[in-house]
């Protein structure tokens, strides 16, 4: 159902894009919810440089490289991890020599921006506890990146039976910390960047790098691509103008 409703929202960017041609249109990028803001950003000073402004379309990198291997059509695809990138390659949609590592990121415990929840990640923190009779936010810990990120976190650290039952599951990281916004989640998991996004919810902590794999985010250009920007837009994107924005919103170096 998640894939479905994400592959809807793709198929009505592209109707809702400028009614330009296809040539005059910049590269369609497809890219994970986590990179809204800071992609957005950074495509804005593509256009500035007189190129066409590249076509966005966000969701959970899992739903994007379904869309992906099901023939969507797009220029580049930004995932949150790597086994979704994987998955593209192994498929063989990737254009051979573009694939790299574009950023880092680290997972972070949120709350309401009111709440009084304080609250260390750590071996055996009291994180069911702190729940009282609501749920933890989290993106889908099955399929989509922030979500297994955050499993593997609370395994390591040995609380992820205590939550396992108690999981607020949403389709990607911002539809998780929306529930947290609107007060829906008393806690939420999520990345350091989307909480630096939001004014509506606070940091409780930082969950240690070693309990959980590193957060990486490739960047790759695809095979069926044909648009004469995208190997272009995709070394902007790798420029000393382009880490500084993406530092901006909190992200850091692969």
């Amino acid at each position: 159902m998640a894939f479905l409703r994400s592959l809807c929202l793709f198929l009505a960017a592209l109707l809702l894009a400028p009614t330009a041609s296809a040539a005059d249109r910049g590269p369609l990028v497809l890219a994970a919810a986590s990179l809204q803001e800071s992609l957005t950003e950074a495509a804005d000073a593509w256009a500035a440089q007189g190129h066409a402004r590249p076509v966005l379309s966000f969701a959970a990198s899992s739903a994007l490289a379904r869309q992906i291997m099901a023939g969507a059509p797009a220029d580049l695809f930004l995932s949150a991890d790597e086994p979704w990138m994987d998955a593209v390659q192994k498929a063989g949609l990737l254009r051979g020599g573009t694939r790299t590592t574009l950023l880092g990121n680290r997972l972070v415990l949120i709350a309401p921006v009111g709440s009084r929840v304080r609250l260390t990640p750590a071996r055996g923190f009291p994180i069911a506890r702190a729940l009282g009779g609501g749920r933890l936010a989290v993106a889908d810990p099955d399929a989509v990146p922030a979500g297994k990120y955050a499993k593997a976190a609370l395994t390591s650290l040995g609380v992820w039976r205590g939550v396992a039952e108690r999981l607020a599951p949403a389709e990607n990281v911002r539809a998780a910390m929306a529930l947290v916004e609107r007060g829906a989640a008393p806690l939420g998991i999520v990345y350091a960047t989307d909480a630096k996004a939001s004014r509506a919810v606070r940091v409780i902590g930082t969950f240690p790098a070693s309990s959980h794999p590193p957060i990486r985010y490739p960047v790759a250009v695809l095979k069926a691509s044909r648009h004469k920007d995208a190997t272009a837009f995709r070394a902007f994107l790798l420029s000393r103008q382009a880490r500084a924005i993406f530092a901006r919103h909190g992200f850091s170096a692969p």
